[in-house]
């Protein structure tokens, strides 16, 4: 009989592990925004990156398995926007609190217009190997209706001077289905951002979230809804000329630059996707370690008073948890599902889903694949020890479908009776 893993003993934690940091200033808030970002409030700024090494330190402390940081994710708002010396500060104190693999691959977003070439590197030298930038668009008009506040000369100059410092891996951000963009206009951000040699580029779609001035601007009628027929186009547009371009579409909205029989994929964001572990920090900011989520408060202000109280919460959160959610293995299973779908090519593999979870996927999932697989959504591959489940090319559009489809469903039979009747503790 297979062993079935309790839940909370599946396995052995890998060795590296990721660390998000979240920095949540920003000097002007875009229009579509809906991340855990503020404007003016720069002078919590001293106090909020005390509290954010008082968490670093917090967390390592408390963490009782041994492993190594593969990526460090500076993540905003805008991290470029905080002084040089306050990001080194931050790059040192997860030095000492840690142990850094060697390779670990150091990014930091940045906003064209917040960077300069002595700045960049100043970060260069101090550890920071990849920088992505919010580039969004080629077009003026665009990038005056998302409230961003630089223009296409701040792009190139902003790419140019991370180049000079030294950043050899380099991302720009782009945006399709913005309203009034047209395929021209999208076709020539495409190709401007191509101008610049990025070695990797993420496109998303314009959604219209609550509680932006986008969504008021459509519902008074200031600005139409997103096209999602022009949008589809556009996104079809990119996938055909960014593989002639040399990009690897590795994930529904990434595409990395193949060189040298390397692809420059984001190794931090590979993490999410592949469902492995890692740590968060910062106002907001969420972790995912041995079956625990944590959510951290939201609020500048909360966050900075969280850290200086110094609570005791629940392994393995710190004091700023608002939350630690323990996950059941059920609820395990369908996120990885979600996540690992979004891989096109390596998709979610059967022997390792087996392995970590102690069931294969057609016994949980067997209906669900069938569905998809029956509407041309999912597809086996690979040899019949390498099978993945993936998404199909037509697939590519229709993703958040196909995700649903494994989000929020009942406890399957066979779960429950193996669970409850044929459970073996791991040694």
């Amino acid at each position: 009989m297979r062993e079935i893993y309790p839940y909370g003993m599946l396995g052995n934690m890998p060795t590296k592990i990721s660390l998000y940091i979240h920095i949540p200033f920003c000097r002007h808030r875009c229009a579509y925004c809906d991340f855990n970002t503020y404007a003016g409030q720069e002078n919590l700024i001293p106090a909020y990156l005390k509290a954010l090494q008082a968490e670093i330190e917090q967390v390592a402390a408390k963490l009782r398995f041994s492993f190594e940081i593969g990526t460090i994710f500076l993540g905003g708002g805008t991290p470029s926007y905080l002084p040089v010396e306050g990001l080194q500060e931050i790059l040192d104190t997860c030095r000492k609190a840690f142990c850094i693999s060697e390779d670990c691959e150091i990014s930091l977003e940045a906003n064209p217009g917040t960077v300069n070439r002595d700045g960049l590197s100043q970060l260069r030298r101090a550890g920071f190997n990849r920088i992505s930038m919010g580039m969004q668009s080629a077009n003026i008009n665009e990038l005056r209706l998302l409230e961003r506040e630089h223009d296409p000369i701040a792009v190139i100059h902003a790419a140019e001077s991370a180049r000079l410092a030294g950043f050899k891996n380099l991302n720009l951000d782009l945006i399709f289905g913005i309203p009034g963009q047209t395929m021209d206009t999208w076709k020539q951000s495409i190709h401007f951002a191509l101008g610049l040699k990025p070695d990797h580029l993420s496109l998303y779609a314009l959604t219209i979230e609550h509680g932006t001035p986008f969504k008021r601007w459509v519902e008074r009628g200031f600005i139409s809804s997103p096209d999602d027929d022009l949008a589809a186009d556009q996104y079809e547009y990119a996938c055909q000329v960014l593989e002639e371009a040399g990009f690897d579409h590795y994930e529904i909205s990434n595409w990395a630059l193949k060189s040298n029989n390397q692809s420059m994929v984001c190794l931090h964001n590979l993490q999410y996707w592949r469902y492995q572990p890692y740590i968060g920090v910062g106002a907001g900011a969420h972790g995912f370690l041995e079956n625990h989520r944590t959510i951290n408060v939201r609020g500048i202000k909360a966050y900075i008073d969280r850290m200086m109280l110094a609570m005791e919460m629940p392994y393995p959160a710190s004091s700023a948890a608002d939350q630690v959610i323990e996950l059941d293995l059920w609820t395990q299973m369908q996120e990885k599902m979600m996540v690992g779908l979004r891989l096109l090519k390596e998709g979610v593999e059967a022997d390792p889903f087996a392995q970590k979870f102690g069931f294969e996927m057609e016994e949980v999932f067997g209906e669900r694949i069938s569905k998809l697989t029956g509407q041309g959504l999912l597809e086996w591959t690979g040899s019949s020890n390498q099978r993945r489940l993936r998404l199909t090319r037509r697939a590519w559009l229709l993703g958040n479908r196909v995700f649903r489809e494994f989000v929020g469903l009942p406890e399957p039979a066979v779960l429950r009776k193996k669970i409850h009747s044929t459970t073996t503790r791991v040694p």
